[in-house]
């Protein structure tokens, strides 16, 4: 249950109509309306602020938008987590980052390769964006895939919009920029290759979808960001990410053992704590598609097959 990685047959499966509105949209760029996003930086900490994503799955209304992304002021330049969904969010971004540091970004961190996090980073270039390989690679294999996938879901918000590979490799270990230490964290769990940071200066963990709150390993933190949901102190976050997989681990499993479809076990009663947090049904289809796959391939032997 650990695992999120939407595979490539996944990738395709969203991407199927939307290659050719992919190979298509450079024509729309002269006629197509203007968009913009209205980031809304909140102060965590001296120095850094969060711009929240959006309680909801990706949309044209939201222009992918459901991330929260972090900014940090160093006095080198301006460091951010994540960059959003598209160039055109990146842009926005970086303008918005000088505004808030009076500096350029100097670095750009990806926590994930999942689209709603990386593909503004066309706005850094690939020499300021530093990842895990495995986020790297995660971007080789299935980039291309998630941006057909965001051209046909996001629309015109993905204007221009391409992969960006990160020039940076990054493991254990930490970084100086500017003054601020930020001590990485490589896991594994929401994707094989995940990124945490713990921003020495300030104590914020800054855990990517790792965590979800409303909407990682212990580490001493003062405050923690989730990928989604609001920063809050304490580890209510990590608990409630806990929670849910447990909680839904075990309701597609017993549904799965009672001979249950992909459609009934959909619409099984959540427990009352989770039918509160955002986007809690729609997460739990996701996770049945997700799942039961792979209970059947292990569950049910092929016949055309010897043991």
């Amino acid at each position: 249950m650990s695992e999120a990685l939407i595979t490539r047959r996944g990738a395709l499966g969203l991407a199927g109509a939307a290659g050719v509105y992919a190979a298509l949209a450079p024509m729309f760029d002269l006629c197509a309306a203007p968009l913009a996003y209205k980031l809304e930086p909140v102060p965590l900490a001296d120095g850094v602020w969060m711009i929240a994503g959006a309680q909801e799955a990706i949309t044209r209304a939201n222009g992918g938008a459901i991330a929260n992304v972090v900014v940090l002021d160093t006095s080198d330049g301006a460091v951010v987590v994540d960059t959003g969904p598209s160039k055109r969010y990146g842009e926005a971004l970086q303008a918005l980052a000088r505004q808030l540091t009076g500096k350029p970004v100097v670095r750009a961190y990806l926590t994930h390769f999942h689209p709603d996090h990386v593909f503004g980073s066309q706005a850094f270039g690939g020499g300021a964006l530093a990842s895990t390989e495995g986020v790297a690679k995660g971007l080789r294999l299935l980039g291309d895939d998630f941006a057909a996938a965001m051209y046909h879901i996001a629309g015109d918000w993905m204007r221009g919009t391409e992969v960006e590979l990160p020039g940076r490799i990054i493991s254990e270990g930490s970084e100086q920029i500017g003054g601020r230490k930020l001590t990485f964290l490589p896991l594994g769990g929401h994707t094989p290759s995940d990124l945490a940071i713990l921003d020495e200066s300030s104590g914020l963990l800054l855990a990517g979808d790792l965590v979800f709150l409303d909407r990682a390993p212990t580490t001493p933190h003062a405050k923690l960001v989730p990928g989604h949901g609001p920063a809050e102190k304490g580890v209510r976050g990590i608990a409630q990410t806990r929670d849910w997989l447990d909680a839904i681990e075990t309701l597609i499993r017993d549904a799965f053992e009672k001979g249950l479809d992909m459609a009934e076990a959909s619409a099984l009663p959540l427990p009352p704590w989770a039918e509160k947090m955002a986007l809690a049904r729609y997460e739990l289809e996701r996770s049945v598609m997700h799942l039961y796959p792979k209970l059947e391939a292990r569950e049910w032997p092929r016949v055309d097959r010897k043991a």
